[in-house]
């Protein structure tokens, strides 16, 4: 989504549904001091399950630690073991219109732990979604990759996505992780949870 910016005051006016309707329909250009407020809620708004995703693998802590966000700069493989971490860096990526990168590695993941009487109906979906020439949500692959994937996915097994996957998270690693790890996105909500280190 380009530009998160909100003014200040609209911000702390906001609560409840409508006001998150409000929210989305007024994003302004002009940053902000308090950018780590704003970002907070709008992710209370566009972001529901990133907080619901929270308490139900962490209850007795409802709420995102700056320790956790930190272990998130460690490796991809860490901000995508949090579920919290999987939804900012989704946000992250439909700002720069490539959020079926990570929508198809999530759902190779999901794929694997699919009962095999499934198997072929969820391959299918996922052919159709990502890899197919004129899939909705294409991920950037090459053509014998897509093929050899096409192929695959016609006779499923558990690992039918394997070489895939493997393609996407290191396009992801490489290429957009680096990028969120500067962005605002990160570094506002990373100073927002550790207000005492700023200067």
């Amino acid at each position: 989504m380009p530009g998160f910016f909100f003014p200040h005051n609209n911000m702390t006016e906001l609560n409840g549904k409508e006001d998150c309707k409000l929210a989305e329909g007024k994003i302004h250009k002009k940053k902000q001091k308090n950018f780590g407020a704003d970002l907070k809620s709008y992710l209370k708004c566009m972001v529901p399950h990133i907080e619901s995703g929270i308490k139900t693998s962490n209850p007795r802590n409802a709420t995102l630690s700056a320790e956790e966000v930190i272990q998130w700069s460690q490796s991809l493989e860490k901000l995508l073991a949090s579920q919290s971490g999987q939804g900012v860096f989704r946000e992250f990526l439909k700002s720069e219109f490539s959020e079926e990168n990570i929508e198809f590695w999530l759902a190779c993941e999901d794929y694997k732990k699919t009962k095999s009487d499934h198997l072929h109906g969820k391959a299918e979906r996922i052919y159709e979604e990502f890899v197919q020439s004129d899939a909705i949500k294409q991920i950037n692959i090459d053509y014998q990759m897509r093929e050899a994937t096409a192929k695959k996915a016609q006779d499923p097994t558990h690992t039918s996505f394997d070489e895939v996957q493997k393609t996407v998270y290191i396009l992801m690693e490489r290429d957009s992780y680096p990028r969120f790890l500067k962005s605002k996105t990160y570094l506002n909500l990373l100073n927002q949870l550790q207000p005492n280190t700023s200067k």
